[in-house]
């Protein structure tokens, strides 16, 4: 029988600005430095044009993958490997930056919400030099569970009941779901063992963790799942006003990380040859 894992730490949301000027809720890569194999987290949510409107100008990256997941609204991609999608509510996008790439991500819109996440995942040392790949999901290809509660699950990568993700063939074998519970539902969901594994609740809030040892979770709040042997569920009870919230899970790389803005590889030489490259053309 499966036990459900600890709640170890609550981060709340650190508000930051990144790109050009967007504003963002930013919970690793700020409170938390990094998660292995997870280096970043940040939720958008805006609906003044001001806050986003100037979106991700052409940037380089190296080393690890991205994946951004909308929401609402619309953004678009662009990168030097001739790459272009359109992200729209419910859609997703995963790049692997690899040996290098030089994308932009702007928004196709000036005005109303847009609201979604960018993750970042890191690569091995044996792959951070690998060819980029671009990856993009549109919202009917998510497959969807629909549970008698009315409770949902969007499984964007990994597995949930006989449900698969779309997003396939990266190398830290991630599990990514959209959870949306009712008010007062239950959610519990095995975790591989071993992997590294948190929750951000998106909307609501619940208690997350074994009944007797179960801590609340609030909006904009991230919960570090513990990694224990014998510990390898998850359960949720949602608060009277529900809880949608994201489960991320990825086996960790146990490797050094040297990181300098867009480049995250292993070592300070590393990261200086990514400069080099980058500001001779070489991406």
């Amino acid at each position: 029988m499966s036990k459900s894992r600890l709640v170890s730490k609550i981060v709340n949301g650190m508000n930051v600005s990144d790109g050009a000027g967007v504003k963002l809720k930013r919970t690793i890569g700020g409170p938390i430095n990094s998660l292995d194999p997870f280096l970043l987290l940040d939720e958008f949510k805006n609906d003044n044009p001001k806050d986003y409107v100037s979106g991700f100008p052409e940037h380089p990256h190296r080393g690890f993958e991205t994946v951004t997941y909308m929401l609402e609204g619309s953004m678009e991609h662009k990168d030097n490997k001739g790459n272009k999608g359109l992200l729209k509510p419910g859609s997703v996008q995963w790049m692997t930056a690899g040996r290098g790439i030089v994308h932009s991500e702007m928004p196709k819109q000036n005005k109303g919400l847009i609201h979604g996440f960018q993750l970042w995942c890191n690569l091995g040392a044996k792959n951070k030099m690998m060819e980029p790949r671009y990856q993009d999901i549109p919202a009917k290809n998510i497959p969807q569970v629909l549970e008698e509660d009315g409770s949902k699950v969007k499984v964007i990568a990994g597995q949930y009941k006989d449900k698969t993700g779309p997003v396939e063939g990266i190398l830290t074998n991630p599990t990514y779901l959209d959870v949306e519970l009712t008010a007062g539902s239950k959610f519990t969901e095995l975790i591989p063992e071993g992997h590294t594994s948190f929750v951000y609740v998106i909307q609501g809030g619940g208690r997350f963790g074994p009944i007797q040892n179960s801590k609340q979770v609030k909006t904009h709040q991230l919960a570090i799942l513990e990694t224990s042997q014998g510990r390898d569920s998850i359960d949720v009870l949602a608060d009277d006003e529900g809880c949608r919230f994201l489960l991320l899970a990825a086996m960790p790389l146990n490797e050094p990380i040297a990181r300098y803005g867009p480049f995250v590889m292993n070592t300070e030489a590393e990261i200086q040859q990514a400069i080099k490259d980058y500001q001779t053309g070489k991406f």
